[in-house]
């Protein structure tokens, strides 16, 4: 077999006469005894995926448009323009990013929930750690904002940033709300204990949110290689801190009380 390797013995449709086959009476039968042989045009190759017939589609999304979008924006093609015979399948990196979509809401869930689990075993209480739990989403609503005024993605890069902006964020009220609890619990009114906490605390709360905050400036301004990265992790924790400082520290006091006077109510039914 080793003579097909040569091109002048493949090189004409005649060439199939030396191919044989074994018949059942143990006889060699050519192969043009079988059938009829023709010229025609076809593929050099057929590419498979999954044993059907496939095309290889690869590409990135455009300047200030995710990856996520992009592979949503060619599945809406194919629905629209393409026979129903024909899908789209992802591969390798895509295939994993499908695979992983959709999962921010279900974590950020989890890390609302251990965070009120470790302040309602800190504090002994259901009720007043809610009063740090909603000054959370003017952190998160900050970052969106930034992320978003600076037209990069919400990606997994700033996801990661989120999650840790929460934490960045509740420290914050809980140096109020852990205070003020204390002035509560020695018999001091609530309003006055949710301004004197606020007082107390608002200097150590804006030096070190501030030391943070400068920190995240050189990840917000980054160039270079892995950039894009730095960048939508600092911007996101830049621009939510700068919130949860201006305006998150306002609201604290106002949950604190809030919530202590539902509480009060309660126990009064």
């Amino acid at each position: 077999m080793c003579i097909f390797k040569q091109k002048r013995y493949r090189e004409h449709k005649e060439n199939i006469n030396l191919f044989f086959v074994r018949g059942t009476d143990n006889a060699m039968i050519p192969l043009t005894s079988l059938g009829t042989t023709s010229y025609t045009t076809g593929p050099g190759s057929i590419k498979r995926f999954n044993m059907f017939n496939s095309s290889v589609i690869r590409g990135e999304a455009a300047d200030g448009y995710s990856s996520g979008q992009a592979m949503e924006i060619i599945e809406q093609i194919t629905r629209e323009h393409l026979p129903e015979n024909i899908g789209v399948e992802w591969s390798g990196l895509s295939f994993q990013e499908k695979q992983a979509g959709g999962q921010t809401g279900m974590v950020l869930a989890l890390v609302f929930m251990f965070v009120f689990l470790f302040l309602a075993a800190l504090y002994e209480s259901w009720m007043v750690p809610v009063a740090v739990l909603l000054s959370l989403p003017v952190a998160a609503l900050g970052a969106y904002l930034g992320v978003w005024g600076c037209g990069l993605e919400n990606d997994v890069y700033f996801q990661i940033g989120l999650v840790m902006l929460v934490g960045l964020a509740a420290k914050n009220a809980i140096l109020i709300v852990e205070f003020a609890k204390e002035q509560v619990d020695r018999g001091v009114e609530v309003v006055q204990a949710a301004l004197h906490a606020s007082q107390l605390r608002f200097r150590p709360i804006l030096m070190t949110s501030l030391a943070f905050i400068l920190g995240m400036l050189p990840m917000v301004i980054a160039s270079g290689p892995g950039s894009a990265s730095r960048q939508a992790i600092g911007t996101g924790v830049f621009f939510g801190m700068i919130f949860a400082v201006t305006a998150g520290i306002l609201l604290v006091p106002f949950f604190f009380v809030l919530i202590y006077k539902m509480k009060a109510k309660m126990k009064q039914k």
